[in-house]
């Protein structure tokens, strides 16, 4: 697997930061989660004056054999279908993104469907889609292992653009169910409490969903290592994104997470380095059951919570404008001392 140089954040003047912070003109906290991420990425960019340069939303797509189990109501030809609306500029994340700035990088991970090119989406395909995780590994630990590098090399791309901050997105019907069982491994909430409806079952399909998991768990027959349980029931775009987050804490890029998918993405990253976490803002606490129970045991909170189960990086993308009062706030208001107000806290 590639070796990624993630650093620990460098706290030595954490101090100096939170002082500047307490010292606008303003009650000490008045502006409460501002203040909490105008630290953290002031933390990550290692300097006084943070700026928020080039966002991109890169948004990774691959179908999944699990899904041949009926455990969503999303027909597959859907993902490929989807990828290709997404780069006619007028699905759900598109507007988003033009409305925040954002430039939509678009990736085939492992579609089942023969994208025919022009379309400027990224081909880095790994195989067309992954097999059914009921009867064996989802994906080989060489695949795993090519998702990552592949993830990692779209990241370099737009970090070589300028961009500083990066959403990730996901495109793959079923790709709940993954979701669900990384949640359950590396939290070891009951499995029964990490599922729900995805893009719409009723509650006879989430019993089902619930059963064909339980199933696939116990015919588990890899080791204990986070790479066997990662590549055993993960997605390819999973996967992909999963190492595109590890690249962008190596590079001191700041991650907004999106929903459900993504938490548990950026959960099984931090099962291989810990620290990719202290890099990552959390964008929406989406409407998936089990969301809030992820973020709970991570020991994070959403900045949003808007109910929205769409996926693509959106809720993600929606969080921006929380970053970039932030940014404004440190770099935009003036001190007590420079304009001679008397400090009223």
């Amino acid at each position: 697997m590639k070796n990624f140089h993630i650093k620990v954040l460098d706290r030595s003047f954490e101090a100096d930061i939170v002082s500047k912070i307490d010292n606008l003109t303003k009650p000490k906290g008045a502006l409460g989660r501002l203040e909490e991420l105008a630290l953290q990425i002031s933390l990550i960019q290692h300097t006084m004056n943070p700026e928020l340069r080039k966002p991109h939303n890169v948004l990774f797509a691959a179908d999944h054999g699990i899904l041949e189990e009926g455990v969503s109501v999303s027909p597959k030809e859907v993902t490929w279908q989807q990828l290709s609306h997404f780069s006619k500029g007028g699905a759900g994340i598109n507007f988003l993104c033009e409305q925040h700035g954002f430039k939509l990088v678009l990736v085939d991970a492992g579609v089942d469907y023969d994208i025919p090119s022009g379309h400027g989406i990224i081909d880095k395909k790994v195989r067309k889609g992954t097999r059914n995780f009921l009867y064996g590994p989802a994906m080989t630990e060489d695949e795993l292992n090519l998702c990552i590098e592949r993830g990692a090399e779209v990241v370099r791309d737009v970090y070589s653009e300028g961009c500083n901050v990066i959403s990730f997105g996901e495109m793959g019907s079923g790709n709940t169910s993954p979701s669900a069982v990384w949640m359950h491994l590396f939290t070891g909430i009951d499995l029964q409490k990490c599922i729900g409806a995805g893009a719409g079952l009723n509650t006879d399909g989430i019993c089902h969903k619930y059963g064909v998991l339980a199933k696939a768990l116990a015919h588990y027959s890899g080791d204990e290592r986070p790479e066997s349980k990662i590549a055993w029931f993960g997605g390819y775009e999973m996967a992909m994104a999963l190492g595109g987050m590890l690249q962008a804490a190596e590079l001191g890029m700041l991650i907004i997470v999106d929903g459900f998918i993504m938490t548990s993405v950026i959960l099984a990253a931090s099962q291989l380095y810990p620290e990719v976490l202290e890099y990552a803002i959390f964008g929406h606490q989406g409407d998936e059951s089990g969301h809030k129970l992820m973020l709970d045991t991570m020991n994070v909170k959403a900045i949003l919570h808007l109910d929205l189960r769409l996926g693509e990086g959106s809720g993600a993308v929606c969080a921006y404008p929380i970053l970039e009062s932030a940014v404004r706030m440190i770099n935009r208001m003036d001190s007590f001392q420079a304009v001679n107000v008397t400090k009223y806290f």
